[in-house]
């Protein structure tokens, strides 16, 4: 159990049935009336954020998440095959639990697994990934313009915007959290 009072950005807590990450927590004391915690909190089984406002010194159960590192596989179709990298045990993911993390993951990538009790809520990718550029339009000469972009497909069939100097074979760094290309690698 902890309490409302003692709450931290990044704690995970486990409330009305669902597990939550507190992202924003603000305490309230008001002129008159009870002191109260407004919350902003990430559900961790289906990525929404809600707002909630909790009273203070409310007790909530904490969620004890288990993060592991494991290694992408294969893609069989239906799921990703990781493997544990301690015991070596190989275990699937629905694809569609992973659509946005399947366009940064190779075969022998090092990933972590965030897992409850047994029940996996999702994979944390590294902040930035290397990908060879697969397919792009050619760049056009004396075409200038700041900040001039085009489209490139990456290995894992990322559809990405990158500056025109960017060719096929050209590896590039793409940040994870937002898709975008970030550098040459």
């Amino acid at each position: 159990m902890v309490s409302t009072n003692d709450f931290k950005t990044g704690i995970t807590i486990e409330y009305d049935g669902n597990i939550y990450q507190v992202i924003e927590f603000q305490h309230v004391k008001p002129g008159k009336g009870q002191a109260f915690v407004r919350t902003k909190l990430k559900n961790l089984r289906t990525g929404a954020t809600i707002d909630y406002t909790f009273n203070a010194d409310e007790k909530v159960n904490r969620a004890i998440i288990e993060k592991k590192k494991v290694q992408y596989l294969y893609d069989d179709g239906t799921n990703l095959s990781f493997m544990d990298m301690e015991t070596y045990e190989q275990f699937d993911i629905p694809k569609g639990m992973l659509e946005y993390e399947k366009n940064f993951i190779l075969e022998g990538t090092m990933v972590t697994i965030i897992d409850y009790q047994g029940e996996i809520l999702g994979v944390q990718l590294p902040e930035k990934v290397t990908l060879e550029v697969i397919e792009c339009a050619p760049g056009v000469k004396g075409n200038t313009a700041a900040n001039a972009t085009k489209d490139a497909i990456v290995e894992t069939g990322y559809r990405v915007l990158v500056p025109l100097f960017i060719e096929v074979g050209d590896k590039i760094i793409v940040s994870t959290i937002d898709g975008k290309y970030h550098s040459r690698a």
